[in-house]
């Protein structure tokens, strides 16, 4: 049976234009004419039988159907590209595993443990995405995750396995600046100080002053930061205090740029997690590297 499938160019067309709203950026992307690029969509549009473009004299914008297709597309495109670079660097053999990981971890922790993975494993090679949330892996591309979540959580990502690397530490850190004569806070006293909020975690401080015993009205309060490296810039600036991963910062503390600004960690409340789809590919290579990761987290 012949595949439903349009042109590569006219999905490239559209995914450009799309990005851009508008043919114009699309065709200067791309090397074409603006009469090229909006022939190949109506052609798309013409095999898909649906409108992707609203189009009036104000511009273009994508209708809900465009939108939609949109998204699961580029993503597609994106692992098509990475798997034709593959095989035109020669690397084809199988040893190739594309991970999904935060972008904090991935650039402070795994990347710089990296060159003894690549010791054992001269031959495979590690591609790294990053990854703030949850995402369905036969969109993706990637091959497993590394996921900072709640048990809740990894339960409620369908269709995955999860392996528990190691428990979550979280405490309070700041600018040396914010401290006196280098003394640590109280946790009454950090309540009553500006606190850098994670975006993605809104109930972090409630849940470590809950653990303290304390419930401030301003625990939700503060600035909020979509990535952990927002929040380790912004409380070495002295904005306030950070509630950090003690894995992130552990650079940070030995160097000086912060300090712990109060001695009670809380634990238990996260993990890391190896997650991988339930009929995952290249599965020795993800063995190795998931061995890998254990043996590096019971040793950080």
């Amino acid at each position: 049976m012949r595949r439903q499938l349009p042109s590569i160019q006219g999905l490239l067309c559209f995914e450009s234009a799309a990005k851009h709203a508008s043919f114009t950026k699309a065709a200067q992307e791309l090397s074409l004419t603006q009469g090229a690029v909006s022939r190949q969509v109506s052609s798309l549009e013409e095999k898909l039988g649906v409108a992707l473009f609203k189009r009036d004299r104000h511009g273009m914008q994508l209708t809900q159907a465009g939108a939609r297709y949109y998204k699961n597309i580029s993503q597609r495109l994106h692992g098509l590209e990475r798997d034709t670079l593959d095989i035109m660097g020669g690397n084809s053999l199988g040893n190739n595993l594309a991970i999904a990981a935060v972008p904090t971890f991935a650039s402070k922790w795994l990347v710089p443990r990296l060159p003894h993975f690549s010791q054992l494993f001269p031959n495979t090679h590690i591609h790294i995405e990053t990854r703030t949330r949850a995402f369905m892996f036969s969109d993706s591309g990637m091959d497993a995750a590394i996921y900072a979540g709640t048990p809740e959580q990894v339960l409620q990502w369908a269709g995955t396995e999860a392996t528990k690397l190691f428990d979550e530490e979280v405490i309070p850190v700041c600018s040396p600046s914010l401290l006196r004569r280098n003394r640590p806070l109280t946790p009454d006293q950090i309540s009553r100080m500006p606190l850098l909020q994670q975006s993605t975690r809104p109930e972090a401080w409630r849940q470590w002053f809950n653990a303290q015993g304390l419930d401030p009205a301003q625990s939700m309060a503060g600035p909020k930061y979509e990535q952990f490296s927002m929040q380790v810039a912004a409380a070495q600036c002295g904005l306030g205090v950070s509630l950090m991963p003690t894995v992130l910062v552990t650079n940070e503390l030995r160097n000086g740029d912060l300090v712990v600004a109060c001695q009670r960690p809380l634990s238990g409340l996260r993990a890391y997690y190896f997650i991988q789809p339930q009929f995952a590919l290249h599965i020795e290579t993800a063995t190795h590297f998931k061995k890998w990761l254990s043996q590096h987290f019971i040793t950080q």
